[in-house]
């Protein structure tokens, strides 16, 4: 049987109900694929379900604030694509008239846009025959027929996006594409791999020639970088405290936090008094400062290793654009950080 035959068979058979399956609206197929980048169906389900409720169409996504776009992303990470999302459903909404880029190549061109969700966009939407590539697709093809081609080098992607046109049905691109997504999600998944029961473990040459645990072959690695974070939660008279909005380039930009002071090893509760005291002491008058978790917070993202303290500072008299914890919780945080303000603020 030929191979898009097989693929899609399994697929009409196999395939998890996703309400972004169930439209052609460039709006929402572009959502659910700039959520589902590095993130797994499961984790984004309820958020695009947050984003559809509060944000129908992409006009009311324009409208919305910064903030309120952060907020509702909270916890779902890679904070840049949400930023990216707001900037284009603007640039969308103003000088397109809300109509989104009808083809591949015009799609690129939108902010946060690259080669898989252009591709995602132009076949879901409008029918157009080019394959999507990612993890599972590369996965897939380079399993199935053997490419041992490294999936780190800049060429690889063009590599397996002419096999995957070869092997498209050009006359349903869409059906295509949904399936040898959800072939790698579901079936030729990265560890364990079900080979036995997979309906291509007659044809797969990895499986045949031993080498399914070494497809795709991936030699670059990212290089992670560790970084200590120690966050002070200061606490005046009336129970209020501070947080500012990270303006700097890099991890969590636009999102909040408590002051921080970053250091270059996990330090100790002296070393947090020494230094709390040389960066405050001139603003405020500090009568007490305490750990409020035993050991640091390990929170891994993609590049960074983050160990992160918590500190309560207590203060004589009141501060400075002091806040409740009420009026905290309307601000969009890294979740690492929201999570202890949910668990831990101030007990």
């Amino acid at each position: 049987m030929i191979f898009y035959k097989q693929l899609i068979k399994w697929y009409l058979q196999n395939k998890r109900d996703l309400p972004w399956r169930e439209t052609q609206n460039p709006y929402l197929i572009w959502l659910s694929e700039i959520m589902l980048q590095q993130t797994r169906v499961a984790q984004g389900l309820p958020y695009y379900e947050a984003f559809t409720d509060a944000f129908p169409t992409v006009f009311d996504l324009a409208n919305a604030s910064e903030e309120q776009v952060l907020k509702l992303w909270q916890g779902l990470g890679y904070y840049s694509r949400a930023r990216n999302l707001h900037h284009t459903a603007k640039y969308v909404a103003n000088s397109l008239d809300g109509n989104f880029p009808t083809t591949y190549k015009e799609l690129l061109a939108l902010k946060g846009v690259g080669d898989y969700t252009a591709a995602a966009i132009a076949s879901f939407s409008f029918y157009e025959a080019v394959p999507v590539v990612d993890g599972n697709v590369f996965r897939v093809l380079s399993r199935v027929f053997q490419v041992e081609t490294d999936i780190s080098n800049a060429s690889a992607k063009k590599e397996f996006q002419e096999l995957a046109f070869e092997l498209m049905p050009k006359n349903n691109p869409a059906l295509f594409n949904q399936a040898i997504m959800e072939f790698g999600a579901l079936q030729c998944v990265p560890k364990n791999p079900k080979c036995e029961i997979c309906v291509f473990n007659t044809k797969c040459l990895a499986l045949k020639n031993g080498k399914v645990t070494a497809l795709p072959v991936k030699t670059k690695k990212t290089k992670v970088t560790n970084r200590f974070l120690n966050y002070l939660i200061f606490q005046d008279e009336v129970h209020k405290t501070l947080i500012q909005k990270r303006s700097a380039k890099g991890i969590w930009h636009n999102l909040y936090e408590f002051p921080l002071i970053e250091t270059y090893e996990d330090v100790s509760l002296e070393d947090i008094i020494q230094l709390s005291s040389v960066q405050f002491s001139d603003k405020y008058k500090i009568i007490a400062v305490e750990g409020l978790h035993p050991m640091p917070i390990r929170h891994k993202l993609s590049h960074q290793n983050l160990s992160i303290q918590f500190w309560k500072i207590e203060i004589n008299g009141l501060l400075d654009d002091g806040l409740s914890l009420f009026e905290i919780k309307k601000f969009p945080f890294p979740i690492v950080i929201y999570n202890f303000i949910e668990k831990d603020f101030l007990k």
